[in-house]
This record gives C-alpha cells, structure tokens and sequence, in this order.
C-alpha cells in the first residue's frame, strides 16, 4: 500500500460525511499519474507554494501602498493568515483541511500589484473587465510553468475561481475560504490601521466588539468558533445571524474610516495613474512586452497578454518598469 493510500483510507475514516474526500475529487484538465505520497490535493497545495505567482505575493500591496515599516502586511501575509484561520475552520469541521489549505493559499495569485487600486485599473482598462480571482485561475491554469500552468483539480480550482462574488463554491472546504478571507483582512487590516495611527482600537463600533471580541485575537476567535458551532449540519459554512451582522458591521466601518480616502489610501492615485499609463504604453508598444508575452499576442490577443504581464507585476517592479519608460535616465542618477 502506498503512503497516499493509506492517507485516502485515513481521509475516509476520520473525516466528516461532509467533507470532499481526495480519492473523489473530479480529478484534473489533463489525466496525471498519482503521487505514491501525497494526495491530490496536498499535490496542488504545494504546486501552489513552490510557483513563482506565490512568492511574488511578498512584494505585493495588501491595503498600505509603500509604508514606513516592516509590520504591515503584504499580500503574501495575508494569503498566510487565510490559510492559517481556513485551516483551524476546517479541521474544527473535520472537512479536508488539505484541499482547504491549497485553495486559501492559491487564492489571491491573480491579485494585481498595488491591492485593489491595480485591480480597479485593469478593471477599466480591460473590455471585459478584470477580477482578481478570475485571474488567479488563468494563473494557475495558463501562465505558470512556462503556459502549461499547474494543471490543479477541479476542486481547488472552483475554491480560487468562487472565493469572492456570486457563485459560491461546490465544496464546504471552498465556502471556508470566503469567510476565512473576510476574518483575516478585516482584523489584520484594523491592525495595521491602529499601527499607521488611522485607527484606535477604542474607535471600533461598540455594538460590533461587544459580540466579535475587543482585540483582534478574540474577534479571530470569537469568529472562528462561531462559524465551527453553525455549520457542522453540512448545509453550508456560516455564522450565526447576531455574528454575521456584527461582522457586516465591522466591515462596513473598515471600508468608510480605512479603505476609502484615508491615509492608508494617500498613494493610490499615484499608483493608479502610473498602473494606467503602463497599460496604455504597453498596448501602443507591444514590442516591450517579455518574449514570453509578445510570444502568446497571436494565441490570446495583445490585450490580454498586456493584462497578464501588468497584473503580475510586483509593486517595485512596476515602479521600476514606470521609471525604465517615462523617466529619463539622468533623473533617476
């Protein structure tokens, strides 16, 4: 018996009827030999971590463009704490902790340099228009491993493509993700918020840290729990209605007092206007483009390889990219 079987036959005996076992996933876009020691879904997680769209996640802006400090997060820390609060989630549930794991942590590959305000770019750039998660898909399917891409299962796939939007996702390991995503960035986000002096904890709304918690660790918690006591039943992940309100709360006062016109977002329409201008350049210019991207113009047409090399851009790259055509050389001597 291989190492991966005897590791199926554990998933079969130990998990929940509820969970997404690996032996039954609906398998991937191009038929594989297995692994003989890691299932399916342990495979894609650690596609996911050794590809390049993963450790560029570390240069890339979470919610501060450019700040003065080593302790704010990045988007790659952010992918971190996802994984970390899906993983609790899921291993409280007796889901496949495995298949939670890869989705939170290929989530946000497609994420554009410089957070949301790239993505709002390329979102009026784009004729069809532009969403990150959309674009995490096409990473891991197309754009690594030289365009063969890292051929995942469809279970992980659906996780990435439906973390955010309408459509939920097919597996309760997937639906984990939407909220682990949502507890992470709100609480490190307020975090980071009172460290840049934008917020004090004392300015969160009352009604809001009465039920979730008054600290970030307990409103992580508090969360986490709430979400373990509602949802065993396997109708779908949730909170109960008392949290999920305080939680749509807390959200709501994070997008009015952080996310939009503060000081957090004082550098945003620098990016953006530099991000707009590439894009442009790049469109009038395609010989620019790497001889990987100008190589696929005649298979997927020039704007989407434009899209593709911009929204994986690292924030420092596309600053260095920016000065490399608008700014003369002598200027940056």
């Amino acid at each position: 018996m291989s190492v991966r079987t005897y590791l199926e036959e554990l998933e079969e005996k130990n998990l929940s009827p509820y969970a997404t076992l690996s032996r039954n996933s609906r398998g991937r876009e191009r038929p594989e030999e297995k692994c003989d020691v890691r299932t399916d879904f342990q495979r894609d997680r650690d596609r996911i971590i050794y590809s390049k769209a993963f450790r560029r996640l570390k240069h890339k802006t979470q919610v501060f463009i450019s700040p003065e400090g080593d302790h704010y997060r990045t988007r790659l820390t952010h992918t971190l704490e996802v994984s970390q609060i899906a993983r609790t989630i899921a291993r409280g549930l007796r889901l496949n902790e495995d298949l939670t794991e890869a989705i939170a942590l290929g989530h946000d590959l497609g994420h554009t340099p410089f957070g949301h305000a790239g993505e709002r770019v390329l979102d009026r750039m784009v004729s069809k228009g532009f969403k990150h998660n959309e674009q995490s898909v096409r990473v891991v399917s197309f754009l690594e491993k030289d365009r063969k891409g890292l051929n995942l299962t469809w279970e992980v796939l659906d996780g990435i493509q439906c973390h955010t939007g309408d459509r939920l996702p097919a597996t309760l390991e997937g639906q984990i993700i939407r909220y682990a995503d949502k507890i992470a960035y709100i609480n490190h986000d307020i975090e980071d918020a009172i460290r840049g002096g934008i917020l004090r904890e004392e300015d969160i709304p009352k009604e809001a840290a009465a039920i979730l918690g008054r600290s970030s660790s307990q409103r992580i918690n508090n969360m986490i729990v709430n979400i373990i006591e509602n949802s065993g039943d396997g109708q779908g992940i949730r909170m109960s209605r008392e949290f999920q309100e305080a939680t749509n709360l807390l959200r709501d006062f994070m997008f009015q007092k952080v996310y939009i016109g503060s000081a957090a977002k004082k550098e945003e329409t620098k990016a953006e206007r530099m991000l707009r201008e590439l894009f442009i350049w790049l469109m009038e210019h395609p010989d620019y483009l790497p001889d990987d991207f100008r190589n696929s113009i005649h298979d997927v047409g020039l704007e989407q390889c434009v899209t593709d090399y911009v929204a994986g851009m690292t924030d420092r790259y596309a600053v260095r990219k920016f000065n490399e055509i608008f700014v003369p050389v002598s200027w940056l001597e």
